[in-house]
């Protein structure tokens, strides 16, 4: 049965999150046109004490969803080039999130390659490589900066769970960062080839 993730889903310790976020599926539907994908990898980013956190310098105008109550997305502007998903996570108050890095396409993956400028005959444009990367996830999604701060309970962005459970889970550091890198507070489905970064660190089976 597919389901749209509750408010409660994300009203949890962040890590809990996380892993359960794994086999999840991603939706965002648009002017009637839908695209879809199993969450693959993902990151936790947790309060003001964690360096690589967007909290770590307290409140500010801009993460100002972290602090918000859960359920909702956090996108911002990576570098001035790359726009980032992100659900909140916890209790409002307690900035957290995690941080979609790659899908695995399952709906509408012709528009994503559009999106991504990506054609059939290109190296590239195989299945895994769509949405491999934070970056590529949220264009090849159509996700934009005007979806910050938009309800993943009830909005045109959601979560959903198709009962996809991922045979074994992995922990590494986080990557792409440059301060806080050595927290292991990435999950990844192991071995999967749309995993973005190195695919077997520390596998183990998915608890129950």
């Amino acid at each position: 049965m597919t389901r749209r993730l509750a408010r409660s889903f994300y009203a949890r310790p962040t890590l809990t999150v996380l892993e359960d976020l794994i086999g999840k599926v991603l939706v965002h539907e648009v002017r009637g046109r839908r695209t879809a994908g199993v969450i693959v990898e993902a990151e936790a980013y947790i309060g003001e004490a964690d360096p690589a956190c967007h909290a770590a310098p307290g409140p500010t105008p801009r993460n100002a969803p972290l602090y918000g109550p859960p359920g909702y997305a956090y996108v911002y502007l990576n570098y001035g080039i790359h726009n980032l998903v992100n659900a909140v996570t916890e209790k409002a108050g307690s900035p957290a999130a995690v941080l979609l890095r790659a899908l695995d396409p399952l709906e509408g993956e012709p528009l994503m390659r559009r999106r991504r400028d990506l054609s059939p005959g290109d190296d590239e444009s195989t299945r895994w490589a769509v949405c491999r990367g934070p970056g590529n996830l949220t264009e090849a999604m159509g996700i934009t900066l005007g979806l910050n701060r938009s309800d993943l309970t009830s909005g045109p962005l959601w979560i959903e769970d198709r009962g996809i459970t991922p045979p074994a889970l992995a922990w590494s550091p986080r990557i792409g960062i440059r301060v806080g890198a050595d927290t292991p507070w990435r999950c990844h489905w192991s071995g999967h080839p749309a995993v973005s970064g190195k695919r077997v660190v520390s596998p183990r089976r998915r608890a129950g």
